[in-house]
């Protein structure tokens, strides 16, 4: 796999020791320690992942690594966006310091604490904006606000991904 940094012109410095990753770049740093079934290996510019055995956990051990690796750099080098829209009458959110205040229509607000290492952006008060360099974190953290009122199959209303299509059910027809 090719360091993805010297693709966006940016610094990326990866260490291996063992079976545990580090990455470092202008976004910042992510370390992980990858399945003891891949070894690691580095060349110029290159990360080599390649198993140790061939088997069919072996295998899938080695795609994930493969991917986590890759996520960790483009991560660290041009870091992910996710954009969610809340959909319904009355809906919005609302940005204080660290807190995220949702109104889903419930009697209550929603107060969502942001994790350390995401930037939140709120936009037209109907759309939210979560920008990191961790990948896991951030879609764990759209997950969390998506599952505070997913959208429904009737009317569409409730949070979102901005690129989601959601399929509206008929209603119930009269005699």
């Amino acid at each position: 796999m090719r360091l993805a940094g010297s693709a966006f012109g940016k610094p990326v410095t990866v260490d291996i020791d063992g079976s545990h990753v580090r990455v470092k770049g202008p976004k910042g740093e992510l370390d992980r320690t990858v399945s003891d079934l891949v070894s690691l290996s580095q060349g110029e510019g290159l990360i080599r992942l390649q198993r140790v055995e061939d088997s069919r956990l072996a295998s899938q051990q080695h795609g994930l690594a493969r991917a986590l690796v890759s996520n960790m750099v483009t991560g660290v080098s041009a870091g992910f966006t996710k954009v969610l829209k809340l959909v319904g009458v009355g809906y919005r959110a609302a940005l204080a310091g660290q807190k995220l205040t949702l109104s889903l229509g419930y009697s209550h607000p929603v107060v969502l604490e942001i994790p350390p290492g995401l930037a939140v952006e709120v936009e037209r008060n109907t759309t939210i904006k979560i920008q990191g360099h961790d990948k896991e974190l951030l879609g764990q953290f759209a997950a969390t606000i998506r599952s505070k009122r997913p959208p429904e199959p009737y009317k569409g209303k409730g949070v979102r991904y901005a690129d989601e299509t959601v399929r509206l059910k008929e209603g119930k027809k009269g005699k």
